[in-house]
């Protein structure tokens, strides 16, 4: 019996289920001969899923472990955790969820950077805490490495949380407002860009939960993150030429991912001006030196060509560091353009 209920909670049990069926003493049994280990206050795991020799005081210690983790494909990526720490430290990512979902028992859901990781935008680093939110009042207590955040108002169910991976998550927009303070500066517009992108939400449903957050710090450079993605920008180098080459003095009103379908055939404009046709591209430090996608750019610069589009492409280089030299480039092909009166 004690298998099947560790089989149905993936290698993860509590003490108030295990002894619904069997006696206490069973539980008991299973510790002292090593196939379970508390993990958690009333929460134990498949002690597999911890490797480590137990000390002689009954505090869990160990000469090695194992150095691969799931990668977000499922790929194996090596990382590094003390070997003498405690169990809940040494469970995989997921394990380590499973036990602090099992031991907020309902009353919490994954939040902030744990969220964001279950929802496929950036791998959680082993070191860092399992984050969940809590209602204010439920009682559920932060651990080592388990953040707990009590929120007022914060029911866990629709619509605050939904169920992803079999887990309870926080709603991604909350997830993505949450996540902003604890990333450091630089590693902040990535998971914001590539939710937009990959269309999981808007920048309409991020800015109403920060709405909802007037005391977030670094709220102000998520606000105009957000007015940058509402412009059509995709991607940082995007956000760096609107802010310092395709706007200011003389520049048209240019549209971001411009849709245009020729033949068979749709694409995004990065940097569109409609009046004079011409369609400026961004390209990124990796493409550029990508032999094969410069092959398919030059395809589709020729196919836009027969459609009297101009493509200019600017590489990052020249972008951030010859910033003049660009915008004096822009108005000088846009005025070439343009008819003569």
């Amino acid at each position: 019996m004690l298998l099947a209920l560790l089989e149905r909670g993936g290698g993860v049990v509590t003490r108030r289920v295990v002894t619904e069926v069997v006696p206490e003493w069973v539980l008991w049994h299973a510790c002292h001969a090593g196939l379970l280990l508390r993990v958690l206050p009333g929460v134990y795991v498949d002690a597999d899923l911890a490797p480590g020799e137990p000390g002689a005081s009954g505090e869990e210690v160990g000469p090695s472990l194992p150095p691969t983790q799931a990668g977000p494909n499922h790929e194996a990526v090596r990382v590094d955790r003390p070997l003498d720490a405690p169990a809940f430290l040494r469970l995989e990512p997921g394990a380590r969820r499973r036990a602090a979902l099992a031991y907020a028992d309902g009353r919490a859901a994954l939040s902030c950077l744990t969220a964001l990781d279950v929802w496929g935008l950036r791998r959680q680093p082993v070191d860092e805490p399992v984050h969940l939110d809590a209602p204010r009042g439920s009682g559920v207590r932060p651990r080592l490495q388990l953040a707990v955040h009590h929120r007022q108002g914060f029911v866990v169910g629709p619509p605050q949380v939904v169920t992803r991976a079999g887990m309870p998550v926080v709603r991604l927009e909350q997830a993505l407002v949450d996540a902003w303070p604890l990333l450091p500066a630089a590693d902040r517009p990535a998971p914001v860009i590539r939710a937009v992108n990959d269309r999981l939400t808007t920048p309409e449903r991020i800015a109403a939960a920060l709405d909802r957050a007037p005391r977030l710090a670094g709220r102000a450079e998520l606000r105009t993150l957000l007015d940058r993605l509402r412009a059509g920008c995709r991607s940082p180098l995007e956000i760096w030429g609107h802010d310092h080459v395709f706007t200011g003095p003389g520049m048209p009103s240019f549209q971001r991912q411009k849709r245009i379908v020729i033949g068979r055939r749709t694409m995004y404009l990065d940097v569109w001006a409609e009046r004079e046709r011409v369609d400026f591209e961004l390209d990124g430090a990796a493409t550029h030196a990508d032999p094969r996608q410069r092959e398919t750019d030059l395809r589709r610069d020729a196919l836009l060509a027969t459609a009297g589009i101009l493509v200019v492409r600017f590489a990052h280089r020249r972008l951030v560091h010859e910033t003049d030299a660009v915008r004096r480039e822009v108005l000088a092909i846009l005025a070439s353009r343009r008819p003569s009166a």
